[in-house]
Parts: structure tokens; sequence; C-alpha cells
């Protein structure tokens, strides 16, 4: 049985102080209130006096409880759950608000309420260390307890919680594939899912978890993570995607249950940033008042402003959950500031840019076969003269093992079509020269400077170009470095003033977030050696694109295929 899962008044909810979980939900109360009453008897372990989670835990966190232990199918002699509708539970709560200790309770109530024998309940996170912290948590409630001291057996030195009683256990795994494989557990815990977004094999670790529960009808995974310090990537991003599809009603068959803690996408994205006000602050903080106030985070967060956007950005995004859309820091492209807000959906698609414009020119841009190798055109629009773009990259196939630190970044753009995998050698040359193609049989390249290359080893592109009736004057040069300081200022004053549009592509919110200017005398530059293993190929490209189009072309007679045949016989 699919559930309806959505919540689509859940911005209203946290407006009103309720959990954004929809009120449709056919919990099993029986089921939910044991689990709560569980939950609210065991004991905060770090805090003085060590009370119990019933008078410090927020209503927020019992809310989840009961959706979890909540949403099974029991026997009809209640003695086994026979299936789970809802196998796997989404949390996004920013930083300080009992996440890692709401988590540890959480699976301790798993223990006591479990009907499994030698059932096994997993603490997985990016690191060791994180696991671990749930880890002492859980232990902490038991050492302040004296009946579950009886009950349990803690073993630190492999940090194992044992259920004397029927030998279930709770202990922590490592997020690594051949750790994981050939578990089965009961139930998982995974925390900071964020920080995992960078890793090339968490996807596959998350498949194994997701597959080692099916083996158990009780089984389930819970998800408690905070936002990322980055852009959304990898499995991070996928798993984030899919909660907000849920609770928005744009997927409807899955079986994961989110519940997020977030400022709606146009709150984020408000030039006037109304997400900065202490006064709206309580709205994504379930916790508010109990571990953590709007008192102790003012200090770091005037701190974080005063150091810079990208401190700020990364404060932001742990303490209030603000997605950075570009990860913008102190030496950042100037423009980088306004690329958010020059979004104009439609020009994801080239079809769209050639319809719109009057002319266009195309930047190229890239490296050796460890590179990636970008196009990008921009086209004049024939009524408002606004500047229209879009991009493209490819990549030799074997760069997700050269560069493993944004090997997920990179699936990720190329599942949306952005970015083409190579696995012949020709194939990116090959892409960049169909582009121009299609830009010259649509009419729109001008007759000259209608194709700009950095000067240094393109000739590969020049003699495929050049094959399909595309050469001198058409094809320029166009010199990187400090002479590309217009092309870069130029952009920036474009994005900043409105006549500036591009499809709000990953592989553009990307490759500008990775760009770090420097100067140099009068003039900034834009270095890929300055950005380190980051790519900015695109965002060259593009620079290129913008010189040419500065020029102020006029579009070309349109192409006439027999002709050059004719003459290139």
């Amino acid at each position: 049985m699919t559930l309806d899962l959505s919540c689509p008044d859940w911005f209203e909810k946290l407006k009103d102080g309720r959990s954004p979980l929809p009120d449709h939900l056919p919990i099993d109360r029986e089921e939910a209130d044991a689990a709560v009453v569980v939950f609210n008897k065991l004991r905060l372990p770090d805090v003085p006096g060590q009370p119990l989670l019933r008078d410090v835990a927020g209503q927020w966190a019992r809310d989840f409880v009961s959706a979890i232990f909540g949403l099974v199918e029991m026997s009809e002699d209640r003695s086994v759950i026979i299936n789970r509708p809802v196998r796997k539970f989404f949390q996004l709560v920013p930083k300080k608000n009992s996440k890692t200790t709401n988590g540890a309770a959480i699976m301790m109530t798993a223990l006591l309420r479990n009907r499994r024998p030698n059932a096994e309940f997993l603490l997985v996170g990016p690191t060791q260390a994180t696991a671990e912290l749930a880890y002492d948590q859980a232990k902490g409630m038991v050492d302040a307890d004296p009946w579950l001291k009886k009950r349990f057996h803690t073993k630190d030195h492999v940090k194992t919680i044992e259920d004397r009683k029927n030998g279930a256990k709770l202990k922590v795994k490592s997020f690594d594939s051949k750790v994981m494989t050939g578990v089965k557990p009961v139930g998982v815990l995974v925390d900071e899912l964020h920080e995992l977004g960078t890793i090339a094999y968490a996807a596959k670790v998350m498949s194994q978890i997701d597959g080692g529960i099916l083996a158990n009808p009780e089984g389930f995974v819970i998800i408690i993570t905070t936002q990322s310090v980055e852009p959304p990537a990898g499995v991070f991003k996928s798993e984030l995607d899919l909660a907000r599809a849920v609770r928005d009603g744009e997927f409807t068959e899955g079986e994961t249950l989110p519940m997020l803690y977030e400022f709606p996408a146009a709150m984020q994205s408000d030039e006037s940033k109304p997400w900065e006000n202490p006064k709206h602050w309580p709205l994504v903080l379930p916790n508010i008042n109990r571990s953590v106030t709007i008192g102790r985070l003012l200090p770091k967060f005037r701190e974080a402003k005063e150091k810079g956007v990208g401190d700020f950005s990364i404060w932001a995004s742990q303490h209030l959950n603000v997605e950075i859309g570009i990860a913008i820091n102190g030496t950042s492209w100037r423009g980088a500031h306004f690329w958010e807000g020059a979004k104009d959906d439609r020009l994801q698609d080239l079809d769209e840019l050639i319809e719109r414009s009057e002319v266009a020119v195309v930047g190229v841009d890239g490296g050796g076969l460890d590179d990636l190798l970008a196009a990008a055109v921009i086209g004049r629009c024939k009524t408002t003269r606004r500047w229209l773009h879009w991009s493209h990259a490819w990549c030799q196939r074997d760069v997700l093992d050269l560069r493993k630190d944004i090997a997920s970044r990179l699936q990720d753009i190329a599942d949306l079509g952005q970015l083409t995998f190579c696995d012949d050698t020709v194939a990116d040359i090959l892409g960049v020269a169909d582009v121009c193609e299609r830009i010259r049989d649509a009419g729109l390249l001008p007759k000259a400077g209608g194709i700009g290359f950095d000067p240094q080893g393109v000739a590969a592109i020049i003699d495929e170009l050049a094959s399909r009736g595309m050469g001198d004057p058409l094809l320029v040069s166009v010199s990187q470095g400090f002479r590309l300081s217009p092309a870069v200022w130029g952009l920036e004053r474009k994005l900043k003033d409105g006549t500036f549009s591009h499809g709000g592509q990953d592989l553009m919110t990307f490759s500008v977030g990775n760009a770090k200017v420097i100067q140099r005398g009068n003039a900034v530059v834009v270095e890929k050696q300055t950005s380190g293993k980051a790519k900015i190929d695109p965002l060259i490209a593009t620079f290129a694109a913008v010189t040419l189009m500065s020029r102020n072309p006029e579009a070309a007679p349109a192409f006439d295929a027999e002709a050059w045949i004719e003459s290139y016989a």
C-alpha cells in the first residue's frame, strides 16, 4: 500500500510551531504511544541532573518517534510487525537542536521495542568519530538508568550495546562499502548525511543500507542531517531532492517520510535575505529555548557576518539550514553574488536560446584528458537585446577516478544532461563541434569572430570545425589570464543590471562557485590553479563568449552547405 506522505502546508505548520509532518498518517496509536513512553523515560546523559527526555525534549521529537514506530502493520495478536509502509525517515534540522541526542534516543527506543532475537541496529556516520558521538549518547542513557544498566551490556572497545534479554545489538559501523556489504540490520541511523556529498561511493553504500533492511519486514532507515556547507551534491542531494519532492506532493510512489526544518526556497533566494532577521529563526529551530536560544546564536551570527560572506554562508547553512546555491567566499568572483538572480529556467534548453536570438557566439575552454572541455553559447535576444546564456561540458569517463573529490558532483550534473562523459578520446571534440554547427546552421553565427578559444591546445577542435566549414575568420583566439578582465567585469555588470540571463544550470552554479579571483595590478585574474581541483572551465568559456558578444556582432547570411561542399572539394 502506497501512502500519501506529502505535507503541502509544511510552512504554515512551522509558523504555528507544529511539526512539518502530514496530519493524515495512518499511525498505529498503540505502537506509537508505547514508543513515546520509552523515549520519554530515557535520560539526557550530558546535562546536570540527567533529566528525563519527557521533561526536556520537544514535542517535535516525540512526533518523529510516533511516526517512526507508529507507521507499521501488526500481526493479529500484535506480537510482531508484519510490514512497514514507510521504511525511510529523513529529518533535516540545524545544529544544536539535539539532533545526535535524539537520534541516539530513537535507536535506544528501537532496542527496547524490538521483538526480533539477535537483531542488529546500526549507528552510521561519515566518519567513525561522528557515529561514535551517537554511541556515546546512547551509552550515557544506559549508564544513567540502573534498570537499563542491568538490561544492557555496553562494550566500549567495540562500540556495541547488547541486550542481555534477546541478544539484540546496537553498534557503530563506518560508512564504507566493504563494511556494509552483507549487513541485514533491523534499523539504521545515518547521521550527518550532508558530509557524504563529495564521497564517490556514498550512493553505493546507501543503496546497500536500503537493500539490507529489506530482509526484515520491520526494517527502517533514519537519516538525520543538517544542510551542507557547499551546494548539495551526491547522495545528500539526491536524498534531499527526494524528500522535498515527497513533501511537496511531486512524488507519491515512495516510502520516505520527510521532516524538513528549512525556509521556503523563495525566502532563501530573496535578495533582502529575510532569513537573517532573528525573528524568523524559530521557524527552523524546533528545539528553541531548550538546547538552543536566539541569544546564544546571535554573537556567532555577528562574528560570521563580519568575517565575510564565506564564513557567513557556512554559519547560515549549519545553524539555519540555508542552502548554499553558490559557494561564495572572500575571494569569489563578484558576479557570483548576482548569479542566482539572473536565472531563466527556459534557457536550460539550447533550442530556446536559438529561437529567441538574433545572433549568437560560442566560447570554448578546456584542458587535457583529465579536465573538462566546455562550450558556452551567448545569444542576443531579438526583442530586448538581453544576452542569453547556455552551456555544456564534456569529460573523459576516467576523470571520475582521477578527481574523486568532485566525482559525485560531476555525476549529478551529468544526470541532468548538462555534462557528457566520453568513452572515446574524440567524443568531446565532436560534441563541441556539434554545438557550433547547430548555431551556424540556425543562421546565428557572425561571419567573423563567432567562435572563441583559448589559443593553447585547440588544434584538434580547429581541425574538426574546419572540416565542417567553420574556419577563419569565424574562429578567433581569446587570450586568457588578465586579458579576460574586461569580460569578467562586463559580465558582473550585466548580471547586476539584469541584462544577462542564464538557465540556472547546475553545471554553471558549480563552476561559478568554484571561481576564485586574484588581483594582478589593475586587472583581475580567474585562474584554474587558483581554484585547485575544482572546475571552472564552463565559466572561462562563458568569459570567452562574453568577449565576442561585446564586439556587437551581426549574424552572417544563412550557411549554404552545398556551396561550401563544392568549394571545399
